[in-house]
Formats: structure tokens, C-alpha cells, sequence
């Protein structure tokens, strides 16, 4: 397929920062992607040339015991197809005659690329390809958190820890479950704005507090909070988070991508009748509800033009990291 538009999300940030383990390199990066069908192999059935699909980095075979069950959508192929290879074994990329690996069944920074089907999604053939390539992962990530796995209630608190642009999408999700109260906490002030812009009805930056998150959050709402998401992938900030749920019903979150082998040290005094759960993608079953995000998208029921903040080529894509680790992406 041909990429056309592709997100730089914070998983990349965190593999160029520090080698992750589990890859082989070189790699090509890239997850967040939307494009055209240039073609296809034998006994694909679902895309053809032309049309207009997202990547998934999270699979939907349709077939395994996460994808059959109506809660599940952590599809078994993300383990076994091999995500850094074809199903062959073998890489579709090469430079000056070596191979090249894939990232994630997906590898969009590149011209070109060759995805398994069950790693893609036909979308609506109108739909702006750089803009719906936020539903990719970012977007659908954070939103879904809210509305799927925390099931975020009409009328109650939430704080999301981390404003980028899946703890936006997180703080989009719980204004549209009717959340009464959204608490967006980042040490970077200039997240602020553009929070309180989509949701937020307050914002605080720890660095700024006298006593820890988690005791001011308690202060604030007498009892603690009832839906926290933790955006960022730091295990001290997830052992904040779930310090400041509510004691006996409160739910966190785990949205943010944790570091590989980290452990997370917390007391065990703080389960009481907190609930602590992972998300993977926000919930969504790839395939199926993708294609639905991108037609609510173009029905005016989401609004991605806000997580959007700088447009380059991407021969420029050095430059879209460092307006990442600056904070102004």
C-alpha cells in the first residue's frame, strides 16, 4: 500500500530514546498510518486497489479465542504473526541489498509498505487520509480508554495523567461518556489550553503543588477520584494515578505504554476496592470498529483537528521528533 499519512506517536519517541529489547534492527518505525491499496496477494478478499484503508497494529484475525469473545480484542496474531516479518518469514524491505525489518505489521515511515490483511481496515473513500490517520492508534487509543474499558459514568470525576495526544483523546472520551468533572494533570503548562479546550475543567502541573498529586486530587474531591488514566508509560506516575482513585470503587487506567521489564512497586494497602486495568488500543475490535470511528469522524461526531499540530514531509520527520521531546508536538 501506498502511506499517504502516518502519525508520529510516542511509542517511536520511546524506541529512538533507548533501543527497546524485544526489536530487531534496522527497523523501519512507524504505526499510525492511513493509505491506498496499490495491490494485493493471492486470496485477499476484504481490500482491493484503491481502496483507502488505515493500518492496525493490533490485528483482527477473527478467529482467535480474544477476537471471539465480545470483550476481547487482543488478538493472539499480535504474539504469533511475527509482527517484524511477513508471514514467509521474510522482509519486504531492503537497502543497498540488506534486509530491513518491519515494526508492528505496519512500518509507515515509508513511501510504501506491505501489510498483512488482517493488519488493515477499508475505510470510507472520502475520508481525509491525514487527518482519520489518528484512528490509527492515538486517537482510538485514548477515546476508547474512556468509553470502553474505564466506562466512564454520566456525572463523575476523572483525572487523565499526561496531555499528549492520547491523554487528549482520553480527556474527549470521558467528556463524551458526560463526565462531570476532568482533571488533566502534565508537567508541561502549555499542555493546559488546548486540554481545557477539548474537556478538561481543570488542569494541574505537580511540579507547581506543595504535597503529591495524589493527596491534592484527594482534597479536591474529598474522596478521591473515580476514573483516573495514566497516559504517559511511567510507573511512578500509574502508582499516582492509582493512589488517587477513590478507595472503594475508584478505577485506573493503564493507557500509556510501560516500560519493557519495569516492575511497579505499589503497597497493597492501596487495592482496598480500587480497580487497576490495562488497555490495549482503547478496546476497539481493529477491523470491525474502525472503519465505524472514521465514518463518526466524517459524520461530525469526533473532532481529530486538534491533536493535530505541525504537517511535514516526511523527509522532514527528524524534525517532527524534536518538536516531540521539545513538548511542542
Amino acid at each position: 500500500m501506498q502511506v499517504v499519512a502516518t502519525g508520529l506517536c510516542g511509542t517511536e519517541m520511546k524506541i529512538l530514546g533507548s533501543k527497546h529489547l524485544d526489536l530487531l534492527y534496522p527497523t523501519i518505525l512507524g504505526h499510525e498510518g492511513a493509505g491506498i491499496v496499490e495491490s494485493i496477494g493471492e486470496g485477499v478478499s476484504t481490500v482491493k486497489p484503491g481502496d483507502k484503508v488505515i493500518t492496525l497494529f493490533l490485528p483482527q484475525c477473527g478467529e482467535c479465542t480474544s477476537c471471539l469473545n465480545s470483550e476481547g480484542n487482543f488478538c493472539i496474531q499480535v504474539k504469533q504473526s511475527k509482527p517484524q516479518l511477513m508471514s514467509d518469514g521474510t522482509s519486504r524491505f531492503t537497502c543497498n541489498g540488506k534486509s530491513i525489518y518491519h515494526f508492528g505489521n505496519t512500518s509507515t515511515f515509508s513511501e510504501y509498505t506491505v501489510i498483512k490483511e488482517i493488519s488493515v481496515a477499508k475505510i470510507d473513500a472520502v475520508a481525509p487520509l491525514d487527518k482519520v490517520c489518528l484512528i490509527s492508534c492515538g486517537f482510538s487509543t485514548g477515546f476508547g480508554a474512556a468509553i470502553n474499558t474505564a466506562k466512564v459514568t454520566p456525572g463523575s470525576t476523572c483525572a487523565v495523567f499526561g496531555l499528549g495526544g492520547v491523554g487528549l483523546s482520553v480527556v474527549m472520551g470521558c467528556k463524551a461518556a458526560g463526565a462531570a468533572r476532568i482533571i488533566g494533570v502534565d508537567v508541561n503548562k502549555e499542555k493546559f489550553k488546548k486540554a481545557q479546550e477539548l474537556g478538561a475543567t481543570e488542569c494541574l502541573n505537580p511540579l507547581d503543588l506543595k504535597k503529591p498529586i495524589q493527596e491534592v486530587l484527594f482534597d479536591m474531591t474529598d474522596s478521591g477520584i473515580d476514573f483516573c488514566f495514566e497516559a504517559i508509560g511511567n510507573l511512578d506516575t500509574l502508582a499516582a494515578a492509582l493512589a488517587s482513585c477513590n478507595e472503594s470503587y475508584g478505577v485506573c487506567v493503564v493507557v500509556g505504554v510501560l516500560p519493557a521489564g519495569g516492575q511497579l512497586n505499589i503497597s497493597g494497602q492501596l487495592f482496598s476496592g480500587r480497580s487497576l486495568k490495562g488497555s490495549v488500543f482503547g478496546g476497539w475490535k481493529s477491523r470491525e470498529h474502525i472503519p465505524k470511528l472514521v465514518a463518526d469522524y466524517m459524520a461530525e461526531k469526533l473532532n481529530l483537528d486538534p491533536l493535530i499540530t505541525h504537517t511535514l514531509s516526511l523527509d522532514k520527520i527528524n524534525e517532527a521528533v524534536e518538536l516531540m521531546k521539545t513538548g511542542k508536538w
